[in-house]
C-alpha cells in the first residue's frame, strides 16, 4: 500500500501514485526547506525551475548512427576481402581463413550496433517531472498517472512560497539510457538553418 502525506497546504494535494510495471518506487518529499528525491538532496531556494514534459526517445539520431555505423563496417569488410582475395593468391588457405575472420566480426559487430538501435526504436516515450537547480543537477521523476505529476509542479512551487510547508508521495524512479532520450527543451533559433537542438534552462 502506497502512502501519501501531504501537509501545509490542502488545496494542492499530490494525488496518489501508481506506479507503472517495470518502475522502482522513489519518495519524494519537502521538509525543513529541502526537497529529497530518494537520497538527493535540493534546496528549495536553489530551484530554478519544475516542470512536466514527454522524455521522447532519440529514434532519428539512432538511426542515422546505425546506418553510419552499417556503412562503415561493411566498407570496411568489403575492403578486407578484396585486400585478402588479392595477397592471398599464393595461398588460398590463408587468404579464405581471413575473410571468415573478416565476415564473422562484422556479423558480429552488425548485431551489436543492431540490437543498440532496436532499443531506442522500442522505447516507449514517458512523461516526467523534472527539477532543475541554478546550477548543472536536474532529478527526473516519473509516474504512471500524469495528473500526479502536473499536481506535483504545484505542490513543489506552493512549496518553494511557503517555507513552512510540507509532503510526501511516492513516485517512480526513472531508469532509462539517457543516450537514447532527448533531456530538456526543443530550441528553436532564428538567424540559421536546421538549428534545432536541446537546451536546459
Amino acid at each position: 500500500m502506497e502512502r501519501t502525506e501531504v501537509s501545509g497546504f490542502p488545496d494542492i494535494p499530490p494525488p496518489p501514485a501508481i506506479p507503472p510495471q517495470g518502475f522502482r518506487a522513489i519518495d519524494l518529499r519537502v521538509g525543513k526547506r529541502l526537497l529529497w528525491v530518494g537520497t538527493a538532496t535540493y534546496p528549495l531556494e536553489n530551484i530554478a525551475r519544475v516542470h512536466t514534459y514527454m522524455l521522447m526517445p532519440r529514434r532519428w539520431e539512432a538511426t542515422r548512427l546505425f546506418l553510419k555505423r552499417l556503412g562503415i563496417i561493411l566498407s570496411v569488410a568489403f575492403a578486407l576481402t578484396i585486400l585478402g582475395g588479392i595477397t592471398g593468391l599464393a595461398s588460398r588457405n590463408t587468404a579464405s581463413t581471413l575473410i571468415m575472420w573478416v565476415w564473422l566480426g562484422s556479423t558480429a559487430a552488425l548485431i551489436f550496433c543492431a540490437v543498440e538501435w532496436l532499443q531506442v526504436l522500442s522505447a516507449h516515450p514517458l512523461y516526467v517531472l523534472a527539477v532543475e537547480t541554478s546550477g548543472p543537477p536536474m532529478a527526473v521523476v516519473t509516474s504512471a498517472n500524469p495528473y500526479q505529476l502536473d499536481q506535483l509542479v504545484g505542490s513543489i512551487v506552493y512549496a518553494i512560497e511557503h517555507p513552512e510547508t510540507e509532503f510526501h508521495v511516492t513516485v517512480d524512479r526513472l531508469m532509462v539510457n539517457p543516450k537514447n532520450y532527448h533531456f530538456g527543451d526543443n530550441v528553436n533559433m532564428y538567424g540559421g538553418t536546421g538549428n534545432v537542438g536541446v537546451g536546459h534552462a
